[in-house]
Parts: structure tokens; C-alpha cells; sequence
């Protein structure tokens, strides 16, 4: 947790706990809003073959593609609303820019 702590440059436990709290609930919301999203653009499971393996695959390569922007998005707002605004905002700019999407935010 030391090095988590500091790595982070995280001061307290509780602090700690409210990145794990808010990581935990983007996480479940993204997945949970994809779905109605997906249906919404028209995009649902039955669309793609039951019996080609690459149908389902297809699909979930379209799933988690959106699911991507969307935890980005939802990452910054619920740190916001747990008080942990410049930590994921921070968070975010080094996971964009590590991935070469840096420039979406200069």
C-alpha cells in the first residue's frame, strides 16, 4: 500500500479507498451503459451470427470499444463527484498520452 501510496501521491488510507471506490464504480457503470448505447445506434447481439465464432467476437470488439471512451468520461466525473478531481484528471492525461491519444486533450 506504501508504494501505491507514493507512487499515486496518495497522503492518506482514505483517500486511497476513494480511488479504489470510484475505479470500482466506473468500471460497473461503463459496462452497464454500453449496452442500451449499443441497442440505442442498433448494434445488438442477435445482429451478428450465433454460430461464427467471429459474430461474437465482432460484437464484443464493438462493445469494448465503446466501452473505452465511455470509462474515460465517466473516470473524471465520478472522481469529481468524490472529490478526487486532479487525481484522476492527472490519471487520465498520463493514460491518454501513454497511449498516444495525448492530443485529444491539448
Amino acid at each position: 500500500m506504501k508504494k501505491l501510496k507514493q507512487r499515486w501521491g496518495v497522503s492518506s488510507n482514505l483517500q486511497l479507498v476513494i480511488i479504489f471506490i470510484v475505479f470500482s464504480i466506473t468500471g460497473s457503470s461503463s459496462v452497464y451503459a454500453a449496452k442500451p448505447f449499443l441497442d440505442w445506434i442498433g448494434l445488438y447481439r442477435e445482429n451478428f451470427s450465433p454460430d461464427f465464432l467471429w459474430g461474437g467476437l465482432i460484437y464484443l470488439t464493438f462493445r469494448i470499444l465503446l466501452i473505452f471512451p465511455i470509462y474515460q468520461f465517466l473516470l473524471v466525473i465520478y472522481g469529481w463527484l468524490f472529490g478526487q478531481f486532479k487525481f484522476f484528471w492527472e490519471f487520465e492525461k498520463k493514460m491518454l498520452s501513454r497511449m498516444g491519444l495525448g492530443f485529444i486533450l491539448k
